[in-house]
């Protein structure tokens, strides 16, 4: 896509009635020649509206006003360019964990949890973190991760974690003030209640850090994989990871995790990871698919807050 149709795109399927500061820039992006065409300047990775809006907050610009907005980055470019091109959109979203449990709870415990493109490791903690489904809770404690859960009832009871681990080109430290800071700026203005869920799930991965490893998703896979102990139920898994990747590479990892033991979990864009014959989504707006070995088996929205079952696609089975 063109930088003007991927700011678009982001308005319309990804921030209308979820972000409304994000979906007005994104449209003053989008019609705006003089900011696409410094935009066009990057790397196409690189101009990712969440990555411009997240550097703008993460240097104090304004992101409320546009008019304002459009003076910072004209009038700050150089320093907003250099930023862009040296960070990675890695937001650490755990309320996917509340997404990912009903397949993790089925799958057989003990598990080994290995994440691709982990961030700071926040969804590594799924046997941590307490769930709502409507009016059924899950274990205890904070952060509290609400979920509509449609077409399944909850699982009984959190999964059993044994070893976490996580694979990142460039792993972020929540004990590193600078580190937690831009994961906040790239939590969506208006999303007071995720930025209290970060600093919550920051809180249980300080006390007991996972095994971070910088690592090219392809390259550095097997060797991690190795390291899971005799015993446990190796799960891979990635979210809202792959659109990230060079098609090449994100077919070269699929092909590669198929080979692994143990199960592979996905939650991702159809359009980034594809599926035949997918039910149509349960509403307007944008969801990624969750999948169990390549199997989707339900709909999913961005941050968790939704999961819901494709028909038959209950139960987590084997390869």
């Amino acid at each position: 896509m063109s930088t003007t149709d991927i700011y678009r795109v982001f308005a319309e399927r990804e921030t209308r009635g979820v972000s409304p500061a994000y979906e007005r820039l994104s449209r003053v992006v989008a019609g705006d020649p003089e900011l696409l065409a410094l935009l066009d300047t990057l790397p196409p990775a690189k101009r990712q509206p969440n990555l411009l809006f997240g550097v703008v907050r993460l240097r104090g610009g304004p992101v409320d006003d546009p008019a304002a907005f459009r003076a910072y980055v004209m009038g700050h470019w150089p320093d907003v360019a250099a930023q862009m091109r040296v960070r990675a959109t890695q937001t650490n979203e755990a309320g996917r964990c509340a997404a990912l449990l009903p397949v993790l709870a089925a799958l057989p415990q003990p598990l080994a949890l290995l994440e691709v493109g982990a961030s700071a490791g926040l969804c590594l903690y799924p046997d941590r973190y307490a769930y709502r489904y409507g009016d059924r809770r899950i274990g205890d404690g904070e952060p509290l991760l609400d979920c509509d859960l449609t077409g399944a009832e909850p699982p009984e009871r959190r999964p059993e974690v044994v070893w976490r681990a996580g694979l990142d080109l460039n792993p972020l430290d929540v004990t590193d003030p600078a580190d937690v800071a831009w994961l906040e700026a790239l939590i969506w203005p208006e999303h007071r209640h995720r930025r209290d869920r970060l600093r919550a799930a920051a809180a249980v991965a300080a006390a007991d850090p996972p095994l971070l490893v910088r690592g090219d998703l392809v390259d550095d896979l097997p060797a991690l994989a190795a390291q899971a102990p005799p015993g446990a139920t190796l799960v891979v898994f990635h979210s809202s990871v792959l659109y990230q990747v060079p098609q090449p590479r994100r077919d070269a990892f699929t092909a590669l995790v198929r080979t692994l033991p143990g199960h592979w979990i996905a939650n991702e864009d159809p359009s980034v990871l594809p599926h035949a014959d997918l039910p149509d989504p349960p509403t307007d707006g944008f969801h990624n698919v969750l999948a169990l070995d390549g199997r989707p088996v339900a709909w999913t929205t961005g941050h968790g807050q939704s999961l819901t079952w494709f028909r038959g696609g209950r139960r987590a089975g084997g390869r």
